[in-house]
């Protein structure tokens, strides 16, 4: 269950902003004019820094603190769970030697049964949370690159980079070009009308 909470990390969701934010400047590049002068181009070039955009879009805090419920509550079934088998278990080899050899072997093969159901039933719960965060993923991309599609080309620019430090594609750019402010309070002005 941790694993599948890991997944939803900054860094897993960084790399998806970031094609968010890559595939958006190509866009637009396809669909507006080239600029006149180098100046010009460079001034329609921006970046968000999608470890801020992460760290502070209200949505993605949201998901991540329902993943981290039912992570959480999965882990405590599982554990509960298992607990009750080791009881079991605990309570065969304490009376194995009292029970006849059919009755161990029936009580063995019980138990091997149940031993496969739960791990079956941590595979199954697993399975299903792996599936709930790749569609909050889509969701997340989706979100972002709607925005940004509408934020580019109401402001003109050509393309939008994205800058983190766990995945850096940007090495270096002025702070000037830095629109992670504009881009967030966007978003997440958004987020609350869609809350409503």
């Amino acid at each position: 269950m941790r694993k599948i909470l890991a997944n939803l990390s900054k860094a897993g969701a960084g790399l998806m902003i970031a094609a968010v934010i890559i595939s958006c400047g190509k866009e637009q590049t396809k669909n507006t004019p080239a600029a006149a002068s180098t100046s010009d181009k460079a001034e329609l070039i921006v970046y968000v820094n999608s470890d801020s955009l992460l760290n502070n879009y209200e949505y993605f805090k949201d998901v991540k603190n329902v993943f981290q419920e039912k992570s959480k509550k999965a882990q405590a079934d599982l554990s509960a769970k298992s607990t009750a088998f080791q009881r079991e278990v605990a309570q065969y080899n304490q009376s194995a030697a009292s029970l006849s050899a059919d009755q161990r072997q029936g009580t063995e093969q019980r138990l091997a049964r149940k031993q496969q159901e739960l791990a079956a039933y941590n595979q199954n719960a697993g399975n299903a949370l792996a599936n709930e965060e790749a569609i909050e993923n889509e969701k997340l991309y989706n979100k972002v690159s709607e925005y940004l599609k509408g934020f580019a080309k109401t402001k003109g620019y050509k393309m939008v980079l994205t800058y983190s430090k766990a995945n850096p594609t940007v090495l270096f750019a002025d702070e000037s070009l830095d629109v992670t402010k504009e881009v967030l309070a966007g978003l997440n002005d958004a987020y609350k009308k869609e809350k409503k």
